[in-house]
């Protein structure tokens, strides 16, 4: 029998993707990808999407979304994967329409900052780029780069829109011990998402690390995204030993945005990244003796 892959993290135009959920789902079929999660900033509006053209398809989609969440030093992400199909009636809906109420608010703040720094954008041109509910940092980063105030849109972030540039302004976020309990909430899988990408200061990150695993778990910390483009091979052995030590399960994934990340595949990553079945059947198994459905 041959391996199969999968990509258990993935960005569509309902956040800060460039490829609508059916478009995505089409990709993974043409890859040949045995399952995607689809996992969208704050927002699960892309999902009904995705999963229909996964039927037809013949792809497993997982309904996930990505949540940030501030600690002491800075930003965390969670991954919530196999959220329920609810029609937005759940307490995890209501705080993601919070969430992107506080971002919009943010974003036109944004604007004007990046108005008085000389750049010449209205918030309505970061709108129609966006193609969905929530605008993120990187198509004000698309519309930067392609008005050539930038020459890429790493470089939007590092002069003008990321922590220190002339245009930041902060998001609200939830704690990391309530952004994995209100996942954990509705049913979902929760993993901790890319942590060798976190930006410690200083010197203490492995143990600062692992007393926050430590923390997170009794609030339903459930894995660690070990496999990610962003990881190198020993970034992933360190999340490998971590989640060993703490009881955590394993997930995996490309983090793909489409052209807001190039280079990054859906199911390839960046760097050879693979994610086999294993992984996704590993986590059905702790959820089925969880009492979850998969």
């Amino acid at each position: 029998m041959s391996i199969r892959f999968i990509d258990l993290h993935s960005h569509s135009t309902a956040s800060d993707g460039s490829d609508t959920p059916a478009e995505l789902v089409r990709k993974a079929a043409a890859a040949k990808l045995a399952a995607i999660a689809l996992t969208d900033h704050d927002t699960t509006s892309g999902l009904d999407e995705a999963v229909r053209e996964g039927r037809q398809r013949g792809i497993e989609v997982i309904r996930g979304c990505e949540l940030g969440v501030r600690c002491e030093h800075g930003e965390l992400h969670i991954l919530g994967l196999w959220l329920p199909e609810n029609g937005g009636a759940t307490p995890l809906d209501a705080t993601l329409a919070d969430l992107r109420r506080h971002r919009a608010a943010r974003n036109h703040r944004i604007a004007a900052q990046l108005r008085e720094c000389g750049v010449d954008i209205e918030y309505a041109e970061v709108e129609a780029i966006s193609g969905g509910e929530s605008v993120s940092r990187l198509h004000f980063a698309r519309i930067l780069h392609e008005k050539g105030y930038v020459p890429s849109p790493q470089e939007a972030f590092a002069r003008y829109i990321g922590p220190g540039g002339r245009a930041y302004v902060a998001k609200k976020t939830l704690s990391p011990a309530d952004g994995v309990a209100l996942l954990r909430s509705v049913g979902a899988t929760v993993s901790l998402a890319h942590p060798m990408l976190f930006r410690y200061p200083g010197n203490g990150f492995a143990e600062w690390l692992d007393d926050t695993v430590a923390d997170l778990k009794p609030h339903g910390l459930d894995a660690i995204e070990a496999y990610h483009s962003e990881h190198s091979q020993a970034d992933t052995r360190r999340c490998v030993d971590l989640a060993a030590r703490h009881g955590l399960a394993l997930t995996g994934g490309s983090d793909y945005h489409g052209a807001g990340k190039p280079g990054i595949a859906l199911g390839r990553g960046r760097g050879g990244l693979r994610v086999t079945t294993a992984v996704l059947d590993s986590l059905k198994e702790r959820r089925l003796r969880q009492g979850l459905p998969v």
